[in-house]
């Protein structure tokens, strides 16, 4: 995923085996991984010639965001896991929060 939104670009297979410096991983092995992350919908891909070409299906951001509301959609207390984690923030990352939350009240 890191190569796919580092590069912002759909990517094949052989592609993103090239990019992946620390590891010699045979072509089938980056299509099986990159298979499973498309029907976990991670991946979108779409036929170039006899290759499919991959790339991600939300931004880094979106999914992060996604796992932060996974993580908030487990605790029992939703209220107090906001008000901890609005403590632990900098103050330009509550600044960033205070903005979202008035752009949304408008």
């Amino acid at each position: 995923m890191d190569i796919l939104w580092a590069e912002k670009a759909a990517l094949t297979a052989r592609e993103v085996g090239r990019l992946i410096a620390d590891r010699d991983l045979a072509p089938t092995t980056v299509m099986t991984v990159l298979d499973r992350l498309t029907r976990k919908g991670f991946l979108r891909r779409t036929r170039d010639g006899r290759a499919w070409r991959y790339e991600p299906a939300e931004s880094r951001d979106s999914y992060i965001a996604e796992l932060m509301l996974g993580a908030l959609d487990m605790t029992g207390d939703r209220s107090a896991a906001l008000t901890r984690f609005a403590k632990a923030v900098s103050g330009d990352e509550a600044e960033i929060l205070r903005r979202a939350l008035t752009e949304l009240e408008d």
